[in-house]
């Protein structure tokens, strides 16, 4: 009996050294070893601020990450968090572009260099692109019935804009023009069509930021009594042709063209503004208002009340401020009502019938009676200064076409003779390239009076402010 007794007691410890022997080896073959703690490297991607500002960086998930990058965890009974990272154990290396964070093992002790932190836009206290107090109100430029126009500043990049604050009414909401312009221009980047920066929309008003440009043509030809220079005419309709073209190939009719709505920088580029009455078109043309484009520059098929067209419309307007730069007044300033600006173009063009002008009949105010009979004349016979250039004369009828399907269009227009004598460099620029990037072309001096005079006047906030919004 004693030996039985005696011997249980060792059985029992054999077992309880064969148990802490196996919990040993197994603790052993998990355990993280030295050469194991060397600092593992988690690159994070981080959103450029150019265009997304405020996104903070974004941090790959584990499952992204090679084998042999991820960070091995200690297992053990300790109340250790491995996804704990003491702030000391955090180095960051900044680039445009991305940032590395390296997580380091240590027990030295030392402290780590403090993590530098750096100005962003993400910042809270840092202006943001679609708030108003971003924005810094200079002066009035221009006030109209729907909205006033300011120079300002941005506080974003410190550039000059033209705030165009449109008032909303709480029973009306946003004006339909001010949400089509924002909506086209926000589509449209080219260096002769005017830039739109940034949409703030609060509860009361409908701000547009516009790229500040510091006059319109009206005022450059106010300035310049008597016709332009024959070369800034020519550079002039070129970028106007050279925007147009832009918009007509994207299906987009501008139906407003005036010396108004034609900026013009200090450096003498042209930038097609106001918006507010174009519309995308599709193809076939649908069913469009006829109670487009100011009166002066309005076709004869609109006059007559047709309200299908195509980019022939927009043509018809070149034409007209063409003769305007050249003559140094407006081709036909009708001064009464439809009948007057009618008779004044059939004066010089021509009364139509259905041999010039097919369909002409069908138009709902055509009314063969009620026009006086005129035969076409030679343009310079109205404008005589259009003999003084070469292939003016030529462009300009190729232009004022009564019938819409014979007027030139903005692409091949761009190809007239009457530009031959410009740099070829000119129809290889990028859309958004001026058309001073290329050598000797610039503005010559008006006769009169010096070219730094017309920038120091704005028109631009009342061109702005008096548009149909």
């Amino acid at each position: 009996m004693c030996d039985l007794i005696e011997s249980q007691p060792a059985e029992k410890i054999s077992k309880m050294k064969k148990l802490r022997r196996t919990l040993s080896e197994s603790f052993s073959r998990i355990a993280l070893k030295k050469e194991d703690s060397s600092f593992d490297e988690i690159c994070v991607t981080k959103m450029s601020t150019r265009n997304c500002p405020g996104v903070d960086s974004v941090i790959k998930p584990l499952d992204t990450i090679p084998e042999d990058k991820k960070v091995r965890v200690q297992r053990t009974q300790s109340t250790f968090d491995p996804f704990e990272k003491p702030a000391t154990q955090v180095k960051r290396v900044h680039s445009e572009n991305n940032a590395c964070i390296n997580f380091k093992s240590s027990s030295s002790g030392k402290e780590s260099p403090k993590v530098r932190r750096h100005s962003s836009p993400s910042s809270p206290t840092s202006p943001k692109f679609g708030k108003a107090d971003s924005y810094e109100k200079l002066e009035k430029l221009g006030e109209g019935s729907y909205a006033t126009v300011y120079k300002g500043k941005s506080k974003v990049n410190g550039k000059l804009v033209a705030l165009k604050v449109i008032r909303l009414q709480e029973e009306e909401g946003t004006p339909f023009t001010a949400i089509r312009e924002a909506s086209l221009l926000k589509g449209l980047k080219h260096a002769n069509i005017v830039l739109l920066h940034d949409i703030i929309h609060t509860k009361e008003t409908l701000t547009l930021v516009f790229e500040y440009v510091h006059t319109d043509l009206c005022q450059y030809m106010d300035k310049h009594p008597g016709g332009l220079h024959p070369d800034n005419v020519k550079l002039f309709l070129f970028q106007l042709l050279r925007g147009l073209s832009y918009i007509h190939q994207r299906y987009i009719l501008h139906r407003d063209l005036k010396p108004q709505n034609l900026l013009i920088s200090d450096t003498g580029e042209l930038k097609l503004a106001d918006f507010g009455l174009a519309r995308a078109k599709s193809v076939p043309s649908h069913t469009y208002s006829n109670e487009v484009v100011t009166l002066w520059y309005r076709p004869p098929d609109v006059l007559l009340g047709s309200t299908e067209y195509s980019t022939c419309l927009d043509m018809w307007g070149v034409g007209c401020i063409f003769v305007e730069m050249i003559q140094g007044v407006a081709a036909f300033p009708g001064m009464k009502d439809i009948q007057d600006q009618l008779e004044r173009i059939f004066l010089v063009l021509g009364t139509p019938n259905e041999d010039t002008w097919p369909g002409v009949s069908s138009l709902p105010h055509f009314k063969p009676e009620r026009f006086t009979l005129y035969s076409s004349k030679n343009l310079r016979q109205a404008w005589n200064k259009l003999s003084y250039v070469n292939h003016a004369e030529d462009l300009a009828s190729k232009l004022l076409q009564c019938f819409p399907k014979n007027r030139l269009s903005a692409p091949a227009a761009l190809n007239h003779e009457y530009f031959s004598d410009l740099p070829p460099r000119l129809w290889e620029l990028t859309d958004m390239s001026s058309v001073f990037t290329v050598p000797n072309v610039r503005l010559q001096p008006e006769v009169g009076e010096s070219m730094r005079a017309f920038g120091k006047n704005n028109s631009y906030g009342k061109s702005l402010s008096n548009s149909k919004h």
